[in-house]
């Protein structure tokens, strides 16, 4: 009967992934018919982004993690990491005002420009809500109580997925964005954080989480501290090619001069 119980998690958390694959898909079907063609990488990071969410919250992989830490830190990664940065790199706001009207697009540019979304998209308060929220999970008993409560397990989850995702939009601009912040000071804030998560694996490796055997505790320690480090990189290294790209000298075609 609790096997049963828990599939209802699995399906309320597949359901918002699958929902935005298809409204994806099908919105790069109609814009195509209007305009030039959306690029294929774009639609392929989309769809392995949902994949890897997917597959941390439902499925073998989900399942096992209950009895596994190991295995739910390769889950942190997937759902909390890779996927946010593979959806973010899909642009998935720039096909959204393709896809719509005129008249809701200038809306939704509206709604994104208030103030509620200037503070949600600042790197510190997104660094916060992430790392932050990372910390409170693994340092307390609430990693022990989200497996026994399929509230908090849902709750949990999506908060990993969301926060994920602010980050790494906080940090390199794929879409237009409204509240555009300085290079260095997503580069301060970044550095700042990935420390904050290179410590918390370190923390995690010493310091069990409680429930959690000192074996499972290391391995995992040391997944959440190399493979974050491999996701990381990649954003370092968009965060570096979009600065190197905004300050190289350009050269007039009018008058061949360097600006």
């Amino acid at each position: 009967m609790e096997d049963v119980l828990w599939i209802v998690p699995q399906i309320i958390l597949v359901l918002p992934f699958l929902i935005g694959l298809i409204v994806y898909i099908l919105a790069v079907f109609l814009s195509n018919r209007k305009y030039r063609q959306w690029p294929v990488y774009r639609t392929i990071f989309w769809v392995l982004g949902i994949a890897f969410a997917t597959i941390a919250v439902a499925g073998p992989l989900a399942e096992r993690a209950h009895e596994d830490f190991t295995v739910h830190m390769l889950g942190h990664l997937f759902l909390g990491m890779l996927s946010p940065l593979l959806m973010v790199l899909a642009a998935p706001m720039t096909l959204i005002m393709r896809f719509l009207n005129v008249s809701l697009a200038r809306r939704l540019s509206r709604l994104l420009k208030t103030v509620p979304f200037r503070i949600i998209s600042d790197p510190i308060f997104a660094s916060l809500l992430n790392i932050g929220g990372l910390w409170i999970l693994y340092t307390t008993d609430l990693y022990t109580a989200m497996h026994e409560s399929i509230i908090l397990h849902v709750f949990i989850h999506v908060h990993v997925f969301l926060a994920g995702y602010l980050f790494t939009v906080s940090m390199i601009y794929i879409d237009p964005t409204p509240h555009r912040t300085s290079y260095v000071y997503r580069s301060i804030v970044l550095v700042l954080a990935l420390a904050a998560h290179g410590i918390l694996s370190k923390y995690i490796y010493a310091n069990p989480p409680i429930g959690v055997s000192p074996t499972e505790a290391q391995m995992g320690g040391m997944l959440m501290y190399y493979g974050g480090d491999a996701i990381d990189i990649i954003i370092i290294f968009i965060l570096c090619l979009q600065w190197y790209k905004a300050s190289r000298p350009r050269i007039s075609l009018a008058t061949g001069e360097l600006k």
